[in-house]
């Protein structure tokens, strides 16, 4: 049950975020919108990655390689989304105001990046592990770099690309145990025959 003094406290935090996303859909119409190089920068992250897995994707194994790429994009929702709020990182140049996150990386460009390179490993009996800390080094010591000499992404708060790193990692590691537990759960049920 809400208390008086609980919902006073909600209705201060909620008139400041109207307020808040009110400050952003004007910053946005006034230095990201469509009419801005950064706003079709942004958009072609987010398109071009779809348009080529769609055509690159080994449709014998989609599913697999979708629930990898979707651990990852979850993830990277999650951990960009408290990032932000936290103040770590911050975009100055969006394609969806609204959104607390980087809707091109978190949905696009990061996750099909992985899921690519998953896809390269499965099907040349490389190591999945070893490949995505590789791609991990390249989105955080290479990527990320020139998008912050860009200013496409800030760092505060003592945020660093260490970090940033550490964070792919632990991404990674997360999307391969969970994509095996889901493959060892089908494997058994395969060999069963149970589908409980």
């Amino acid at each position: 049950m809400i208390t008086k003094d609980q919902g006073k406290r909600l209705d201060v935090i909620l008139d400041q975020q109207e307020k808040v996303v009110s400050m952003w859909m004007d910053y946005w119409k006034e230095f990201s919108a469509v009419d801005t190089v950064p706003f079709w920068v942004i958009i072609s992250m987010l398109v071009v990655p779809l348009v080529i897995i769609y055509f690159k994707i080994d449709r014998t194994k989609a599913l697999q390689i979708g629930f990898y790429g979707f651990n990852i994009h979850t993830w990277f929702t999650y951990s960009d989304a408290i990032a932000m709020r936290t103040g770590y990182v911050y975009y100055p140049f969006q394609a969806i105001p609204i959104l607390p996150v980087n809707f091109a990386l978190d949905a696009s460009l990061v996750p099909v990046t992985y899921m690519l390179v998953y896809q390269w490993c499965i099907n040349n009996n490389k190591n999945v592990l070893l490949y995505g800390v590789l791609t991990s080094i390249f989105f955080a010591f290479l990527f990320k770099p020139v998008m912050n000499a860009w200013d496409f992404i800030q760092l505060g708060n003592g945020m660093n690309f260490l970090y940033l790193f550490l964070n792919y990692l632990g991404i990674l590691i997360m999307a391969i145990v969970i994509t095996k537990v889901f493959l060892y759960f089908e494997n058994q049920a395969k060999k069963t025959g149970k589908a409980d």
